[in-house]
């Protein structure tokens, strides 16, 4: 297969599959996030290849130098730091490069951290939402759990130890104080699952605690929330657009305050003020 992605381990070596690493074996080129990371591996294994950095900031270069090499005939393995690639890593744009050439891929199997944290969790597993790591600013998050709120299952996050206060006080802001379960360090020595609720996290972690990457597994909503009462946030909303506050701004504000999407806020504000003609 010209091109495959390969998952790596997220801690243990011995998660690598025997299927991965006759990729690796086989391939003429790999692709990886960190080229001195890959190379450990690959020591490890004592597989000698030669490498080529692919990473957040240069993979939509990367890619297509990636499909050249491809379409001359030449094997690419794609791995990313740890995991499994394109899954909250880089990896998409080089398989949509491939897709889009009509290039065949192959994407095997292997380590990552969503499945066992959401195993260790014991929180229900029927159905699960993967979030994955929540981007931008504070209010960039906010409006993101806004808009997954009233959703019934299981909600899963990626967040690094340097985001994972603030993060968990934004969830439990937005969310309320679900049960939850933050898994640490997943296959390593320090694997840790700490349960609890989104409240007791954001109060009670312990500096120790704080280290590694960790997966968040939030239990969904018990039960379709009810509409709030309009009438509280279109009042204020007529209020602020009749002291002449710009619609972005009042839309963001109400969103934060009353848990709503800015969308519908700014969709009343337009139908009213183009239904009185203002």
């Amino acid at each position: 297969m010209p091109l495959v992605i390969v998952p790596t381990p997220i801690g243990n070596l011995e998660d690598m599959t025997l299927r991965g690493l006759r990729a690796l074996k086989g391939a003429d080129l790999i692709a990886c996030e960190d080229t001195r990371r890959t190379l450990k591996l690959l020591n490890h294994f004592n597989i000698k290849k030669p490498l080529i950095s692919c990473h957040e900031h240069n993979e939509t270069r990367r890619a297509e130098e990636l499909m050249r090499h491809i379409e001359a005939g030449k094997t690419v393995a794609l791995v990313s730091d740890a995991g499994t690639p394109g899954l909250s890593d880089p990896g998409m744009t080089v398989i949509k490069a491939a897709i889009e050439r009509g290039l065949p891929y192959d994407v095997l199997p292997g380590a990552n951290a969503l499945l066992p944290a959401l195993l260790m969790s014991g929180i229900g597993t029927g159905s699960f939402l993967f979030v994955g790591f929540l981007k931008g600013s504070d209010a960039e998050k906010r409006n993101r759990l806004i808009n997954i709120k009233n959703i019934e299952d299981t909600i899963v996050f990626y967040i690094a130890p340097h985001h994972l206060i603030k993060d968990l006080e934004i969830m439990a802001e937005v969310l309320g104080d679900r049960n939850a379960a933050l898994v640490r360090e997943i296959s390593k020595i320090h694997q840790e699952t700490i349960r609890g609720t989104l409240k007791d996290f954001k109060c009670g972690l312990p500096e120790e605690k704080i280290r590694g990457e960790f997966v968040c597994v939030v239990d969904g909503a018990a039960e379709r929330a009810e509409e709030e009462d309009d009438s509280k946030w279109m009042k204020e909303a007529d209020e602020m657009c009749g002291s002449n506050e710009p619609m972005k701004k009042v839309a963001n504000l109400l969103a934060i305050k009353y848990c709503i999407p800015r969308n519908r806020i700014k969709k009343y504000i337009l139908e009213r003020y183009t239904r009185e003609g203002k």
